[in-house]
């Protein structure tokens, strides 16, 4: 059963559902956050930090492997993303914040497999200009939450990110990523050629 009061751990980072989020934990709250949740096997809220405040939508985060201990009792660990949340009321007597949460359900919506196939297509084509490769799991357009695959692998903007985040449906996130890729793209391939040019001759960027 999933707990409805969790440790919240605000970050400059969107974790969406079965992504990797690896962490460097030092502060002495967030030790003691974690040895908690490795003791009890429990999870804690990622939250996006903005500007003036914290996001109420976050994920959780389920700890798989403390990758690498320290002596001085810092860790460094590896999570991944489970369950999206909204938090209805923030308790921050403690040093460490927490938060009394729902737990987000999507509604149903029809598929459409034609936009499902432009976003593969342009998740192929930002992928390869964004990291020079072309993506090696090459079976997430077999997913059943594609979009929350395709905007964890790519370097998005968090608010962008955020808006996949909150929407509830898999059709919804997938026609708001095709938006943001259709555009995205031509800018990527721009600043590739410029990057082309500019390793070149010298002479490309006159």
């Amino acid at each position: 059963m999933r707990p409805d009061r969790i440790p919240l751990f605000p970050l400059n980072v969107v974790l969406l559902p079965g992504a990797d989020l690896p962490l460097h934990i030092f502060e002495p709250r967030y030790v003691d956050m974690v040895n908690r949740c490795l003791k009890g096997r429990s999870v804690f809220g990622v939250l996006l930090a903005l500007p003036k405040g914290i996001a109420r939508v976050g994920c959780t985060a389920e700890i798989i492997e403390v990758v690498k201990p320290y002596n001085d009792e810092t860790m460094d660990i590896l999570t991944v993303g489970r369950d999206p949340f909204r938090v209805v009321k923030f308790f921050e007597e403690h040093p460490l914040a927490e938060g009394h949460v729902d737990y987000l359900e999507d509604r149903e919506a029809p598929a459409n497999p034609s936009m499902r196939r432009e976003l593969v297509e342009l998740y192929e084509t930002c992928h390869t200009l964004v990291f020079e490769d072309y993506p090696k799991n090459t079976d997430t357009d077999q997913s059943a939450q594609i979009s929350f695959a395709i905007a964890g692998s790519l370097p998005m903007d968090l608010l962008w990110k955020q808006q996949i985040l909150e929407l509830r449906s898999e059709s919804d996130r997938q026609e708001r990523l095709v938006g943001y890729l259709r555009a995205w793209a031509p800018h990527l391939q721009k600043t590739g050629v410029m990057r082309q040019r500019a390793g070149g001759n010298g002479q490309g960027l006159n």
